[in-house]
């Protein structure tokens, strides 16, 4: 099993969450996929079809939202998605407020030395931030 996976799980396991299959299946799935997903594609994946149904894993997903191990991305109106919080990696996002999609920012982080200094003066440990820019996409303007 992939460590990160192995990683994860502890972490679920820590906040109090049972070990299930669909778990381990729905942490795989996220952690494979190279951007955010919706439910909807979730729930049909490869992974996930056969083990559990949508409800499902909407449970679990809230369960590892209220955790800090799964991160909701997107506009409230719109299809949210959603992405393993993996300690020491992050991915700050751009959002089309026309047809909702979400991809990586590939630039550097500008908030990173931010970060560190709010550490430094405040003495917050694990401190950490979500940044999301919202705008329209090429192929809706």
């Amino acid at each position: 099993m992939n460590p990160l996976i192995q990683q994860t799980i502890g972490r679920c396991r820590e906040a109090g969450l049972r070990r299930t299959k669909a778990l381990e299946e729905l942490l795989a799935t996220l952690l494979e996929s190279a951007r955010p997903m919706t439910l909807a594609e979730l729930a049909a994946s490869p992974r996930l079809a056969d083990q559990c149904d949508k409800a499902t894993v909407f449970r679990l997903l809230q369960r590892l939202i209220g955790h800090g191990i799964v991160r909701r991305l997107g506009l409230h109106e719109r299809a949210a998605y959603f992405t393993l919080l993996l300690p020491g990696r992050h991915n700050d996002y751009l959002i089309c407020t026309g047809c909702g999609s979400i991809e990586a920012i590939t630039a550097p982080c500008p908030v990173h030395e931010l970060e560190d200094e709010i550490r430094a003066k405040t003495g917050y440990r694990n401190l950490y931030h979500e940044l999301e820019f919202f705008g329209l996409c090429p192929h809706c303007e």
